[in-house]
């Protein structure tokens, strides 16, 4: 039971506890279904006060109570402000319930209260050296008391109660063991300030274009390695790309990383309507239809012309030329995977019969190519890579075959280098 019963008793006014209620619920959510239900029921009767420790919109029923008619909420001291002011933790700082702390990302300062029994602190601990380490200093607070603990001894305490509470400081940037993305935008503000990095300071959208891509394409390569370690290093140099460019324009003042982030959780809520709003998706592909209409609405695109002009220009040109080949079938410039192939044959004539320059004939040849591979269902990007690294490998096996047998690759009859080539492809 609370401590604070006791002063009721003491003062002789009649209540009931709501611990067994608590003791048998199968889980929080429950025990505040339970308890919304019992209060009302009481209320049927009577004027009915509901006690909370701490302030009222720290407790979850309290919260769903104060939505009903003929409700009056009283002020109360917030548990988390109480808590953070007995660990020395002033100004701004992030609270949640104990049985809420596993499930999003957290920052520092940090206020997790309700620390009601040993098994729920076990849990809120897991859940917290997950982001910030085991041994990250933290602050247990219960009652009237304060004792600076690592983080590990937090399900080591004598006493848990709902007075409970376990607080984790902020630490200086430099003594951290673990950050988050306030750390990172941070460091790379101070990067960016007058006193920080000459090299930093001086860099615009134009002098780092060619390291998004270089970035993406090493985050590309470590996902083909199927490498988590390299995946992990990769993407954060992905999204220092994305922040730089953020920060320049948030100097400039555009826009900031909240609007960033903003217009991407709005973009994801507005295409996924088979998700967040009334549309139906039957599988992968009916997902995918309902993101293109809703891309397309999004977007103001009237035509499918639109669509296919839309295209980045940036894109590789064979990934650019695939991509407007599936826009132009989306918008009914359809043909069958035999037609593609007479046209890739044409092509390949055209471009066989073609004097001087063949530059047209070419890209004609190419994007003919590009089609053949879209209605044959292959990603050509992809499989051009693919080849390419296999071209490579057989050459390596070619060259050391001939160099094995002490002979000039550059000095082979046609016939050696014919049976070099076979037997590097057998090896293979």
């Amino acid at each position: 039971m609370h401590p604070s019963a006791e002063s009721l008793k003491e003062a002789g006014i009649p209540f009931e506890s709501l611990d067994g209620l608590y003791s048998a619920s199968r889980n929080y959510d429950t025990f505040v279904a339970k308890a919304v239900r019992l209060v009302r029921a009481r209320a049927k009767t009577g004027n009915v006060c509901y006690c909370v420790d701490g302030g009222a919109f720290e407790d979850r029923a309290a919260c769903i109570l104060a939505q009903g008619r003929g409700v009056t909420v009283c002020p109360g001291v917030s548990k988390s402000a109480a808590a953070a002011a007995k660990a020395g933790v002033y100004g701004a700082f992030s609270a949640l319930p104990a049985t809420e702390a596993a499930a999003r990302e957290l920052t520092r300062p940090l206020v997790v209260y309700d620390l009601a029994d040993r098994a729920l602190a076990g849990d809120v601990k897991l859940a917290l050296a997950e982001l910030f380490g085991d041994e990250a200093p933290a602050v247990f607070v219960c009652g009237e008391t304060a004792r600076r603990i690592p983080l590990y001894e937090a399900d080591r305490q004598d006493t848990y109660d709902m007075t409970c509470a376990l607080v984790l400081p902020d630490e200086p940037l430099l003594e951290k063991k673990r950050f988050d993305l306030y750390d990172f935008l941070a460091i790379m503000r101070r990067l960016r300030a007058p006193d920080g990095c000459p090299w930093d300071r001086v860099q615009t959208h134009e002098s780092i274009r060619i390291n998004a891509i270089e970035e993406a394409y090493e985050l590309v390569d470590a996902i083909d390695a199927d490498d988590p370690d390299k995946m992990c290093e990769e993407a954060g140099d992905v999204l220092m790309q994305a922040a730089f460019h953020t920060l320049i324009e948030e100097e400039r003042g555009h826009f900031t990383m909240t609007d960033v982030l903003t217009g991407l959780c709005r973009k994801l809520i507005d295409r996924h309507t088979h998700v967040f709003g009334g549309d139906a998706a039957a599988g992968a592909d009916g997902a995918l239809s309902v993101w293109d209409k809703n891309k397309m609405a999004e977007k103001h695109q009237q035509t499918f012309s639109d669509a296919v002009n839309d295209v980045p220009g940036g894109f590789p040109a064979l990934l650019r030329a695939q991509k407007v080949c599936k826009r132009c079938e989306k918008g009914g410039w359809k043909r069958t995977r035999e037609e593609a192939a007479e046209q890739v044959r044409q092509a390949l004539a055209a471009l066989l019969a073609a004097d001087g320059d063949v530059s047209e004939r070419l890209g004609e040849f190419l994007y003919a190519a590009a089609a053949l591979g879209f209605r044959s269902g292959g990603d050509c990007e992809q499989a051009l890579l693919d080849c390419v690294k296999k071209v490579q490998a057989r050459y390596t096996a070619f060259e050391s075959l001939v160099r094995a047998d002490g002979k000039d690759v550059n000095a082979l009859s046609g016939e050696e280098r014919a049976r070099y080539m076979a037997e590097a492809e057998r090896d293979l």
